[in-house]
């Protein structure tokens, strides 16, 4: 939440925390709502020309605060108009954001880590290690760069209309600092997203999910990919320690309370691995009793190098669909987008330089297990 000169980055502060830091320098709250807007609606940099501040609250704020967001380093286009951004994390890592636009909508990608603790198989993330968690104005900071981008530079100049947290890393294990993010993308004075349009992906971390529902009930999407506990166990490993039971409990009770009474289940389709009408059955058994708060997001397994799997047929995830909208579960294949640039879901990698000890404080979270053991330095 603070720059290398130890002033307050004002990126990292959520509204809550902005206003509550306006009111201990003595000022009210109103101009709080003044900073964000400059800051997050019209991405100004400068304290100078916030003119309706006073000229020595422009003065304090130059000495004590800045607004500071994370450089990029790489900007790639696909050929479907995706665009990906490797942004600076510094120490000689980097995290991917990806902007894709569509007819009706433009949605941003955002990472939430440096790598990910975790170790889905299936996911290019996972197989670079784990380096840090991202703070509130490296996350906030990715949106704030876009919506520049698109204003100076990007041809489609299409406004960013959602916000998914499906990028490099578990949000989950960064808690504090999402719902943090989250909350700015939220408010009025600041980027004005509704919660059906700002997304958590997460793999299942159940305390983390019930704290969510209790403090800001955004749209939630679970990385499903399997309909029982031997093969969640192998392809997400955090499920040996949240299994499904626990989960599904867990996404019940968030159904009651989500914005649009739905939580979104992804299902990665890797052929011959869980792809076949028995793991469609099961699904099926799973999801069928939950079906009316239930959207399933079948997307095709995007291969990296030396991942062992391989994406599922056209004509498998059609008639996998169609098993479970037979029965009236609302299934959507999602569309390959900018795979050409490693920008698919699963392909981000950014670079990531591997910490040592993440086990050990891994485990004193109780996360111990379903993550890699990491050794070097």
């Amino acid at each position: 939440m603070t720059s290398t000169d130890e002033r307050i980055n004002l990126l990292g502060l959520a509204p809550s925390r902005l206003r509550a830091w306006f009111a201990e320098m003595g000022e009210k709250p109103f101009r709080a709502n003044q900073v964000l807007k400059w800051v997050h609606q019209r991405r100004v940099e400068d304290f100078d020309a916030m003119t309706d501040l006073a000229k020595s609250l422009r003065e304090r704020l130059k000495e004590i605060a800045c607004i500071q967001a994370p450089e990029i380093l790489l900007d790639q286009e696909s050929k479907d108009g995706t665009r990906k951004f490797l942004v600076d994390t510094g120490g000689g890592n980097s995290v991917e954001m990806v902007y894709i636009p569509e007819d009706d909508r433009a949605t941003l990608c955002i990472s939430s880590q440096v790598g990910c603790s975790l170790t889905c198989t299936f996911c290019s993330t996972g197989r670079q290690g784990f380096n840090r968690n991202l703070s509130t104005a490296e996350i906030v900071g990715q949106l704030w760069l876009a919506e520049r981008l698109i204003e100076r530079r990007l041809p489609t100049g299409k406004a960013i209309s959602n916000v998914v947290f499906m990028g490099m890393g578990e949000p989950l294990l960064n808690e504090q600092a999402v719902v943090d993010a989250a909350e700015l993308m939220l408010d009025d004075h600041a980027y004005g997203l509704s919660k059906r349009r700002v997304t958590i992906s997460t793999s299942g971390i159940v305390p983390a999910i019930d704290r969510l529902g209790e403090r800001l009930p955004i749209s939630l999407a679970i990385s499903l990919h399997a309909p029982n506990d031997a093969l969640r166990n192998e392809l997400v490993p955090i499920n040996e320690k949240y299994p499904l039971d626990e989960l599904m409990a867990a996404c019940d009770r968030y159904a009651e309370v989500v914005p649009h009474g739905a939580i979104i289940y992804e299902y990665v389709m890797i052929q011959g691995i869980n792809d076949t009408p028995e793991h469609a059955d099961e699904l099926i058994e799973l999801l069928g009793p939950r079906k009316e708060a239930v959207k399933i997001n079948l997307i095709p397994f995007n291969p990296f190098e030396g991942s062992g799997y391989e994406r599922s047929s056209r004509n498998r995830i059609e008639r996998f669909r169609a098993r479970l909208k037979a029965v009236g579960i609302n299934t959507v294949p999602r569309k390959t987008r900018g795979d050409d640039i490693d920008a698919a879901c699963g392909q981000l990698a950014g670079k990531v330089a591997d910490r040592s000890r993440r086990q050990d404080r891994l485990a004193q979270m109780g996360l111990d297990r379903g993550v890699v053991e990491v050794t070097g330095s």
